[in-house]
């Protein structure tokens, strides 16, 4: 997938209805998980990534600071992100338990 002509969301986009449920893609552009919620809004949130499982079972949720993402929109108007972490990496966080 080439992101390089995705639109960035500016700050005031990173909130709880832009992001919830956005795919997240890793380093090889492959599918590594999906945003569960936000905590917290703009530059300062931390987003929750529910990572590995399969149909929402068996995903582990990591916490991240939301800079650790490139949010963009897609042509579509889609919003999804890009990490340089790979899923081995987040599969290492802790596990978010809030």
């Amino acid at each position: 997938m080439d992101h390089s002509k995705h639109i960035p969301l500016t700050p005031e986009e990173l909130r709880s209805a832009a992001l919830e449920g956005a795919k997240v893609y890793g380093p090889d552009d492959g599918h590594i998980g999906d945003v569960s919620h936000l905590h917290g809004s703009g530059e300062t949130a931390h987003v929750v990534v529910d990572v590995g499982g399969f149909l929402g079972l068996g995903a582990k949720p990591v916490s991240l600071p939301v800079s650790d993402l490139n949010f963009m929109r897609d042509k579509d108007g889609i919003v999804h992100a890009t990490t340089a972490m790979t899923k081995d990496q987040l599969k290492a966080l802790p596990e978010h338990t809030h």
